[in-house]
Order: structure tokens, then sequence, then C-alpha cells
């Protein structure tokens, strides 16, 4: 089966100001990096309001698509902005991950990458943060559980800042395991191994700052593997955060893009055992242009690879 590459130009149409490390260049890198390789290229869709309300209170949705300014920019918090193109970028980037859902279930395709932005994994339930809007994966999720019927969902966050997002949004769900790794300390300062959900349905996996992918190896081989086994998710949606990468400016982790390669592997190795193979993924941080294309390639080959 193929795998699904799920974007939209409304997605580039998302501009921050100058300077600002999630901008437009990142996802222009990813697409080319991507060029020349055989995916079933999808146009995510505007997302459904009822898709964002399965996690989002309607006042912040309506916040959220009232946020925009008519020109120039609306800072929403320290890190986080709104352009005219905002609105827009991130209802595809919800319906993105929603399609690949669909897509993945329905078994049109075998496996899906949404190349999207803005962001998710750190949106709250009523809270943008970290550049994020909606919390994408986490609709994902819950599209899976409610629209299909899927009793077990898991979620795989290998971005280096914790999916604190995710975390809140999935913390009462006892039908959505939410593991996470992620450099502490680091901004957000969430991610404690204590943080373990409202039904023991939360797995934190903390990695030293200069920390690299010996130890993620291990973190993963003695801690996520076999959660993922004892779980037995029907399907895997990875957050796929590129930023702890060696060359990344706003972290520390010392991630080969090879580590990557790995990683990408063993989740897909796992999805063919637990879950027919049946994986969403959903791109999250990165901001060394080069690093994240790089990598950005790399995990959609093995998507690939699982796929044919």
């Amino acid at each position: 089966m193929a795998t699904a590459l799920i974007t939209h130009a409304d997605c580039l149409e998302h501009v921050t100001p100058d300077g600002h490390p999630e901008r437009v260049a990142r996802l222009e890198h990813v697409l080319h990096s991507l060029q020349g390789l055989d995916l079933q290229r999808v146009s995510a869709p505007l997302v459904d309001m009822a898709h964002l309300a399965y996690v989002h209170p309607q006042t912040y949705i309506d916040a959220i698509l009232n946020g925009a300014p008519d020109e120039g920019f609306n800072q929403l918090d320290a890190d986080t902005w709104m352009s005219p193109g905002s609105v827009n970028a991130g209802l595809r980037a919800a319906g993105a991950v929603v399609k690949a859902v669909d897509m993945v279930l329905d078994e049109e395709v075998g496996n899906a990458f949404c190349a999207i932005r803005p962001p998710g994994h750190h949106a709250e339930t009523a809270t943008p943060m970290g550049f994020c809007l909606f919390g994408n994966a986490a609709i994902g999720s819950k599209h899976a559980l409610e629209a299909h019927g899927l009793s077990r969902v898991a979620v795989v966050d290998f971005d280096v800042h914790h999916g604190n997002g995710t975390q809140d949004l999935l913390w009462d769900e006892a039908r959505a395991l939410t593991i996470t790794s992620q450099q502490m300390p680091l901004w957000p300062g969430s991610g404690d191994p204590s943080e373990k959900g409202a039904h023991d349905n939360v797995l934190n996996i903390p990695l030293p700052p200069r920390s690299g992918g010996t130890e993620m190896r291990t973190a993963y081989a003695a801690q996520v593997f076999p959660r993922l086994r004892d779980f037995k998710p029907e399907l895997i949606i990875i957050s796929a955060g590129f930023d702890a990468h060696q060359d990344d400016p706003l972290a520390e982790l010392q991630w080969a893009t090879e580590d990557f390669r790995w990683l990408t592997q063993k989740l897909c190795g796992l999805a063919a055992e637990l879950c027919d193979g049946r994986v969403v993924s959903t791109l999250e941080g990165g901001y060394d242009l080069s690093a994240l294309a790089r990598s950005a390639r790399v995990h959609v080959e093995e998507l690939m690879e699982a796929a044919s």
C-alpha cells in the first residue's frame, strides 16, 4: 500500500515575525526534501468544527477563529502569533490529521505523513502556546476513537519539547495512551515521570541535555516499546518533531539524522505487530532547516518502506 503525504498551501500562509523559529521556510524545506518520492499526495481539508470540539471548548475555538488580524500580527503569548492566514492554516493542519486517520483506518493507504504547520502538541484545552493553535494529534486520536470506534489509540511524541498540550487534551481519556520523550530541563517545564494521566495513560521519558541517540534508543527499548506492546493500540499517531537533532538551535539533545530513521523503523515495526501497520505521523518541531529536511526525509522513507 501507499504512504499518503497530506498537506496544503494554506499552511504556508501562516506567517510569523522575522526571526521567529517557526517560519514558512520550515514547511518549504520539508516539502522540497520529499520531492521525487512515490507518495500519494493529498490536499488537506479544512477540519470540521465538530472535530475541534473533541478536545477544545467552543469559547476557545471561537477565540482562535476570530483571532487573526486583517494585517500584521496578533501575539497570543510570548511565542505564539497569528497572521491573516493563520486560521485557515490551523484548520488545514488539524484537518490533515483527521483526513490521515480516515485514510489509514479505511485502508486507502498503509500510513500517512501530515506535512503541516502550525504544529499542535503544545496547544492545551483552552490555551494556545508554543507556536500551536489546535491539538492536532489529540484531535486525530479522538476522531479515531469516536468516529471509527477504536478502543485504543497511542500517541508517541518524540519532539524535543514536552507535548504538554497532547498530554492535557488526552489526560482523562482512558482509551488513549500518550507517550512523550523530551529533554529535561527545557521549556515548557512539564513532562516529569510522575505525570501519569487520570488512568495511568501517560508515560513521560525525560532525557538529559547533551544526551544522544544511544540514550534515546536505550530509553525507548526499555520503556516505550514494552508499554506499547502491553497497551496493544489499534492505531499509532506520531507527533514527529525533529528538534532533538544535534544541529537544532532551540535545544541540546544530540540525535543524529539516522536516529530518526531508527526510531521510525521501530515504531512502524511495532505497528505492524500490533495494529496492521496503521500509523499516522504529523509534523511538530524542528528549527534547523537542513536538519529538519534530512530528518523528515528519512522518517518518510521508513514510513514508505513499512507501507510497501
